[in-house]
């Protein structure tokens, strides 16, 4: 009941907003969410009567481009780019949110077999196993199976099947090709790849969180509008949409 209702007044706040003639374009710099977003903007947009423009890129390529000053109003990225950001003056402080998180899953290509990773034993076995196996490289899930791969004793065995990547948006496309049999990154990623396949997530023992976070710029032209962009990520619409795309409601840590 306080879930629902808080979520009517959130909505009839914003159409207020918007009839009241706030209309704004808001511009979104985006690491590569496109199916949840793809969902949230349509419904943000005729609840909020503000229009979202979307640009999507690896957070390597997200960095450069707010480096070489194109403007923007959210970013949604990492929680810890965003700090960094705010700590060099490009995003305002105290306008970081956590709104969501992933595990992460191991992928195959459409139709391969599906091997067994239910255990950490099961999931050390197929590592050993693979031929191949790619994996973001920059970014925190390559990080965490550096150190699942020296947890379980067989970092320097499978150190020649690695076929590091430069973003986690990158890792599905190669398995989707058969060029890597195995990929490792965050779900949503392997979900959002038409040309793969979810086993399963990672043992619970050994798995670990993405989290993406959000922050409005500097320079936003309507640091109100975005709030409320940033705001719908709370409503059932922007939930349900995270959920379906493999992501979840970001918790604190």
């Amino acid at each position: 009941m306080r879930t629902g209702l808080l979520a009517a007044i959130l909505s009839i706040g914003i159409a207020m907003y918007a009839a009241d003639g706030g209309a704004a374009e808001i511009r979104v710099l985006s690491i590569p969410l496109k199916g949840p977003l793809d969902l949230i903007a349509p419904s943000f947009e005729r609840t909020s009567g503000h229009k979202l423009t979307v640009k999507y890129a690896p957070s390597e390529q997200l960095r450069k481009q707010i480096d070489a000053g194109e403007s923007f109003d959210v970013v949604l990225i990492f929680p810890q780019v965003v700090d960094e950001l705010t700590k060099r003056g490009k995003v305002l402080a105290g306008t970081r949110v956590d709104f969501a998180r992933a595990g992460l899953g191991l992928a195959v290509k459409k139709g391969a077999a599906r091997p067994d990773i239910r255990t950490t034993d099961a999931f050390k076995r197929v590592l050993l196993a693979s031929t191949s196996i790619a994996y973001a490289a920059q970014g925190p899930s390559g990080v965490h199976l550096a150190s699942v791969l020296e947890r379980l004793g067989i970092a320097q065995d499978v150190k020649p099947r690695l076929r590091p990547m430069g973003a986690g948006s990158l890792v599905a496309g190669p398995v989707a090709r058969g060029e890597v049999e195995i990929g490792i990154v965050a779900i949503p990623f392997i979900l959002g790849e038409p040309g793969t396949e979810l086993v399963g997530p990672l043992p619970r023992e050994l798995q670990d969180y993405v989290r993406y976070s959000s922050g409005i710029g500097h320079a936003a032209e309507d640091a109100s509008a975005a709030r409320t962009f940033v705001d719908y990520f709370k409503s059932p619409a922007s939930i349900e949409a995270l959920k379906s795309n493999g992501l979840e409601i970001a918790t604190a840590e």
